[in-house]
């Protein structure tokens, strides 16, 4: 479990130089299915690029998904939580997408609570909130930051599972050669992200990539 004090960025910190103690237990099988996870509300709200769907546990936010997305929660799942657009953190994360939209705060400051995903899938999320807006880090840099220098695909495919878009920034990992490929909301969104928060920043170029250890 991946649960805590998160946040979607940390300061400007550059990508962990070591795997986390736990990476080499890690295993490929036994993704959780979303539905074993503990009673969840959801929410929806506009966002510049589509509606966004959220979920939340009693414990922080558990999910945010373009409602258009690869691997958003599917109506018969949705059905199974309560639609609660009062729940306090759900109306926390809402203020805080709304001011990113606006590029007001290009940092997420939340209480995450993800259940889903095998070892290594939650390695590569939690390595996620070290890649500072306005920064970018292909999927082979990602994996070998990740102690796994062969495993570019499989980090590609556990980004796309990612459940916390724009919090767990995702959008900033490319293709080799600052290649955009690979988003499950789609190329046009992860572009439009990657230009909102370059403008934000005041950056004229594109996203310098992340700093070797």
């Amino acid at each position: 479990m991946f649960q805590g004090k998160g946040r979607g960025i940390v300061g400007r910190s550059p990508l962990p130089p070591q795997a986390p103690a736990h990476l080499e237990r890690a295993t490929h099988t036994g993704v959780q299915a979303m539905h074993q996870n503990p009673a969840r509300a959801h929410s929806r709200t506009d966002s510049p690029l589509g509606p966004l769907r959220l979920a939340a546990s009693a414990h922080g936010l558990s999910g945010v998904w373009f409602t258009s997305q690869c691997h958003s929660p599917s109506d018969a799942l949705l059905q199974t939580w309560v639609n609660d657009p009062e729940h306090p953190i759900l109306l926390a994360a809402i203020k805080q997408l709304r001011a990113y939209f606006r590029a007001e705060r290009l940092h997420f400051d939340l209480p995450l609570d993800v259940c889903v995903g095998t070892p290594f899938q939650q390695s590569v999320w939690h390595a996620l909130q070290h890649i500072p807006a306005g920064q970018t880090c292909s999927y082979g840099e990602l994996a070998d930051l990740l102690g796994r220098p062969k495993a570019a695909r499989a980090v590609g495919l556990a980004l796309g599972r990612n459940p916390l878009a724009l919090v767990l920034p995702c959008h900033r990992v490319l293709g080799r050669q600052g290649a955009l490929c690979g988003y499950a909301g789609g190329l046009d969104r992860k572009a439009a992200l990657l230009v909102l928060e370059q403008a934000a920043l005041g950056l004229r170029h594109a996203p310098p990539p992340c700093p070797r250890p």
